[in-house]
């Protein structure tokens, strides 16, 4: 896993741990035991575990009845919210035999933590309401998928807006707010990292006079730049073609000029670089194409 995915994963957990500990502080401590008597042999205590005390001891465990419950129940939604990101972002970003996290589409692995961020909210908003059920399956009907969208993300914007309208429909002002603040909060960590993993494919055609002196020097701009690059052909100069040709396969950053990297090419070796070409390719992960 490379330092990206890592610092996406940690982030959740990190997020994870805070909440938890939130919803720790602020739990009913009255809630652990029932009011039963005293054990017996006959009639073991019905002690809450711990994390039943943090999630909450019913289907649900969220119902504000009173302002001094709040706390512990946007605790509790927090800690519900991060555990499914944090998930989601786990099987997102698993290792994969072949594959790099850096030449994964990053579109897909968020649109999937945002599915499961939004999916547990629906879930609570549902709790043991089959009235509520058909009401997100019938609101969910109307949204169309097949509307092409350049950024998966949107669509999934889209459904968190229909579980914070199902959320207020209900009386669910705080499940409300606090679902779009945690989606907000993970669309800016996500969008942040994006910057490190969109790129451009593009093939650069140079012509030189010295194939040999040439490819080198291409070999350390493209080290020095960090650029994924991949040996595509490369034809050599002789008595009727005094000029040699080679072509790479280069993934660029979205930022970088190729005017400016052409010029760099060309002023490290004038007197054999003739013409430097670029030609961009299809490539997935490459928003602007």
């Amino acid at each position: 896993m490379n330092r990206v995915t890592v610092g996406v994963v940690g982030t959740f957990v990190l997020i994870l741990i805070v909440t938890g500990i939130l919803a720790y502080v602020f739990r009913d401590p009255s809630a652990t035991t029932t009011t039963a008597p005293p054990a017996t042999a006959a009639s073991p205590a019905h002690d809450i575990p711990l994390i039943g005390e943090l999630f909450g001891s019913d289907s649900t465990g969220l119902t504000s009845e009173s302002v001094a419950q709040w706390e512990a129940t946007a605790a509790r939604i927090g800690l519900r919210f991060a555990l499914a990101a944090f998930l989601a972002a786990v099987l997102a970003f698993r290792p994969r035999r072949g594959l790099s996290p850096s030449r994964r589409n990053p579109y897909v692995a968020q649109t999937q933590i945002l599915m499961a961020v939004v999916a547990g909210g629906m879930m609570m908003v549902v709790g043991d309401s089959a009235a509520r059920a058909f009401g997100i399956f019938a609101a969910a009907s109307l949204v169309r998928f097949r509307t092409n969208i350049r950024d998966p993300k949107e669509t999934t914007v889209l459904l968190v807006c229909l579980g914070v309208g199902l959320a207020a429909g209900v009386g669910r002002w705080d499940m409300a707010v606090i679902l779009t603040l945690f989606v907000l909060l993970s669309l800016f960590v996500l969008e942040y990292v994006e910057q490190f993993q969109v790129f451009r494919s593009m093939k650069v055609t140079v012509e030189t006079r010295d194939v040999d002196k040439t490819d080198e020097l291409l070999k350390r701009i493209f080290v020095r730049h960090g650029f994924d690059y991949e040996f595509r052909e490369l034809n050599r100069q002789d008595p009727e073609e005094p000029m040699g040709k080679i072509v790479y396969l280069v993934n660029l950053d979205p930022v970088i000029s190729t005017s400016r990297l052409s010029e760099e090419i060309l002023s490290s070796d004038r007197d054999n670089i003739d013409s430097v070409e670029w030609d961009q390719k299809e490539s997935k992960t490459y928003l602007y194409r």
